[in-house]
């Protein structure tokens, strides 16, 4: 009888639990799923707003640079500005299902990004005043081209979505499918301004596990201001040809992960010369270049070690010369995505998730100090 009773109680707070839980997760509600018979009506995604696109009026709207119009781009280079990263899609939409169809041009899968990063799609949703995560997917390796759900199960209420696009493939279209008569519209700008970033690897997204995780995007949700990225993984070498291209770039202000690439010889030769083409192009805008960060190879590698300290030594000391030299030029040696255990690193050159937020952090105050100072808040 003893044990009955102790079952009976044990089965009343199991019960109690279960109505608890019920009623504190709203997705239990079966009024809140999505139908299993649901009609999806498709948008092209180009006519919605474009967040963090360098230039309009490329040819493929997913493009971030016009390489009919610029030249000089290495093969490798011409590929990867034709590349979407740092770019998002904002919308509104009360359906309760959000789904994708892309059709894909050049890909990359590098060996140190999740496929998900590199050909696959993350959405926030605007809560409480903040973009949150919801949701991330990527169309299987053999049906790119086939439709495929990022969430369902939402509730009806209007959202505000943003859905970023991946880092290492080109997007010669994409749709953008919801509920038949839910209505899907462009949401106006979420973001305030346009920052153009040029950098390497980093900037360009490489081992972050979802789009949305980039630097560049990361300081656009803390910020409100639109950072726009043409990162392009290991071709940030102070190059003319990408001067050219930020000389046509209509921004109110630039931000450079200009060292993490070039050799020393390279930033002695061009450095100068690079700031003095974009600076005649835009007289009295601010050109913020940052520190690069420690690349955890150097902790045990003595060659890499002297190679990385001489680099960033010549930057230094190059940069402060020049913050004298031209006006408006700035230097941020903040940089950090690292932590004292030093294990904030994917493959002892490029940072985790965490590590890129690290990052954004330690750059975030100094970047809108400057910024303040020319009216961009």
């Amino acid at each position: 009888m003893e044990h009955l009773s102790v079952r009976r109680r044990l089965l009343s707070c199991a019960a109690a639990l279960a109505a608890m839980v019920s009623t504190i997760l709203p997705f239990n509600d079966v009024s809140a799923q999505t139908p299993r018979d649901v009609r999806i009506q498709f948008t092209d995604a180009s006519t919605l707003t474009l967040v963090g696109k360098l230039m309009p009026g490329t040819p493929n709207p997913f493009h971030r640079v016009d390489t009919v119009r610029f030249k000089g781009f290495t093969k490798g280079e011409n590929t990867q500005v034709r590349m979407c990263t740092g770019m998002s899609v904002a919308f509104t939409t009360s359906s309760s299902v959000i789904s994708l169809k892309a059709k894909y041009g050049q890909r990359q899968s590098p060996l140190n990004c999740s496929a998900l990063a590199a050909r696959g799609f993350d959405l926030y949703i605007k809560k409480d005043g903040a973009w949150t995560y919801a949701a991330s997917a990527a169309p299987a390796e053999n049906a790119l081209e086939k439709a495929f759900e990022i969430i369902r199960n939402m509730d009806s209420s209007r959202k505000e979505c943003l859905l970023y696009l991946p880092i290492y493939s080109e997007l010669l279209s994409l749709e953008i499918g919801v509920e038949e008569g839910s209505g899907i519209e462009p949401l106006p700008m979420p973001f305030r301004h346009r920052v153009a970033i040029f950098g390497s690897s980093y900037t360009h997204g490489s081992s972050t596990s979802r789009p949305g995780m980039t630097y560049p995007a990361q300081l656009t949700r803390m910020t409100g201001i639109q950072f726009l990225s043409l990162g392009c993984s290991g071709n940030s070498k102070l190059q003319p040809y990408f001067a050219d291209v930020l000389a046509a770039t209509d921004a109110d202000a630039f931000v450079f992960d200009a060292f993490s690439n070039p050799s020393v010889e390279q930033i002695k030769e061009r450095l100068f010369p690079f700031i003095e083409k974009v600076q005649a192009a835009h007289p009295g805008v601010p050109l913020i270049f940052q520190k690069t960060i420690r690349r955890e190879s150097r902790n045990f590698n003595v060659a890499s070690e002297r190679f990385e300290a001489e680099r960033m030594q010549v930057a230094d000391s190059l940069m402060r010369i020049a913050c004298r030299k031209y006006k408006d030029v700035y230097w941020v040696d903040c940089t950090n995505a690292s932590v004292k255990s030093h294990d904030t690193s994917v493959d002892g050159i490029h940072p985790t998730n965490y590590g890129y937020t690290l990052w954004a952090e330690s750059v975030r105050k100094p970047i809108t100090r400057i910024l303040k100072k020319y009216g961009i808040r």
